[in-house]
């Protein structure tokens, strides 16, 4: 039983950050520091969030048991430091002395404002000089006293109410979901990738709807408080990166009607095909380019969807090119032309790379090697493959764009 509360305590430290995004009410399932408010929330959960919680838990043990012994040191010294830096909770007798206090300051408070009303002030044209800079000097001190008392009652509230939980910061939490990403994706565990891809986007959005966070504002008497640097704006992205990629609805050669629509919340590969072009005959026949890697990145949720827009080919070519290659991805009949017109593809192989929200982040070749030949004997780069790379793992793309080579797509006139 004490193994099963330690796991269960270990699952709710790594999912600490992203309960919110888990959750249907972000108010009465944030994770609280008590363990008595856990299992209270527990027995409030309804018999299919308890059966939900149950699996995620059983998951996190299974995590928990694969995990080498520097990975669960790692988390059980975020654990310690997160109990180190929780502040303890105010006892019976502090907060009868919070409450004597803020009663002490309410009195004078009320007494400064009342000394001043007008009702209990002589008129001004009834007063000499010295009576004028004497009220004077009363009313800056009753200021003065009005200031600190409110200061006292504001420190003393804030110790009855304890520490505010800071806002969760969206980098922390999608850099832990990224590792627990890494890990379903490991296990083949294609379902909670997907998941966690869609907490990771409801992270994101929810970040952007509350804003940067403001700055703290400064102690003491200092005026007003200076107003904040504004954010500087994103950079601008390079190429066409930050264009929408257009919807389409394609048959498949074998029959298959595909929607980029049914894909949504995915990372999705475009490739321009053409069997007929040497270039396209080099990656499927020698280098085994396109489908290593959609074979390669399948597992991590990323779609392969190939395009010919030959205006000649025939369907039984395009099956049984299909079928030689064993291609794990379908090839999409756009032989008028009317996606490749919208995309720009201009060669075979053109690719592109769209993200999980709909952007064509890469537009260009497959690499740096027209059949198989780097430029002055450069390094060999799969611009897909790099793009991909950064793409999952949350990092900002290196390549937005290249010069695509190969035959010229053969549209229709």
């Amino acid at each position: 039983m004490n193994r099963h509360i330690f796991s269960i305590t270990v699952g709710l430290t790594v999912l600490a950050g992203a309960w919110v995004a888990l959750a249907q009410d972000s108010e009465k399932t944030a994770p609280e520091s008590s363990p008595l408010e856990m299992r209270q929330r527990y027995r409030d959960m309804s018999p299919a969030e308890r059966e939900k919680f149950q699996v995620e838990m059983r998951q996190m043990r299974e995590r928990w048991q694969n995990m080498s012994e520097a990975e669960r040191e790692k988390i059980m010294a975020r654990m310690r430091e997160r109990l180190r830096a929780r502040a303890p909770g105010l006892g019976r007798e502090e907060q009868l002395n919070a409450i004597k206090m803020i009663e002490e300051q309410l009195a004078k408070l009320k007494a400064d404002v009342e000394v001043m009303a007008p009702e209990n002030r002589k008129p001004l044209q009834d007063l000499s000089e010295e009576e004028r800079a004497a009220l004077r000097e009363k009313m800056m001190a009753a200021a003065r006293d009005r200031r600190m008392a409110i200061r006292s009652i504001e420190r003393e509230l804030a110790k009855l109410s304890g520490p505010r939980r800071p806002e969760p910061d969206a980098r922390e939490q999608i850099a832990e979901l990224r590792k627990i990403h890494e890990l379903a994706v490991k296990e083949n565990a294609t379902k909670t990738a997907e998941r966690i891809e869609a907490l990771i986007a409801d992270i994101r959005r929810e970040a952007a709807r509350r804003g940067p966070r403001p700055e703290p504002r400064p102690r003491g008497d200092v005026g007003r408080p200076r107003p904040g640097r504004p954010p500087r704006p994103d950079p601008p992205e390079r190429g066409d990166s930050a264009r929408s990629a257009k919807p389409f609805t394609l048959t498949s050669f074998d029959g298959k009607t595909v929607s980029l629509a049914d894909y949504r919340g995915k990372t999705v590969v475009l490739e321009w095909l053409n069997y007929e072009c040497p270039f396209v005959r080099y990656h499927y026949e020698q280098a085994g380019t396109m489908v290593k890697l959609a074979k390669k990145y399948k597992d991590q949720g990323v779609v392969w969807l190939a395009i010919n827009s030959t205006s000649h080919s025939t369907a039984e070519a395009n099956r049984a090119f299909a079928a030689k290659h064993k291609l794990p991805y379908p090839v999409l009949d756009d032989r008028a032309g009317t996606v490749g017109r919208a995309y720009g593809a201009k060669t075979t192989p053109h690719v592109f790379v769209i993200d999980r929200r709909g952007r064509i982040v890469y537009d260009g070749a497959i690499d740096n090697a027209p059949m198989g030949k780097t430029p002055n004997g450069e390094k060999l780069v799969n611009y897909v493959h790099q793009t991909l790379t950064e793409v999952l793992a949350g990092k900002d793309i290196t390549t937005h764009q290249t010069k695509s080579y190969g035959c010229s797509v053969k549209y229709a006139q």
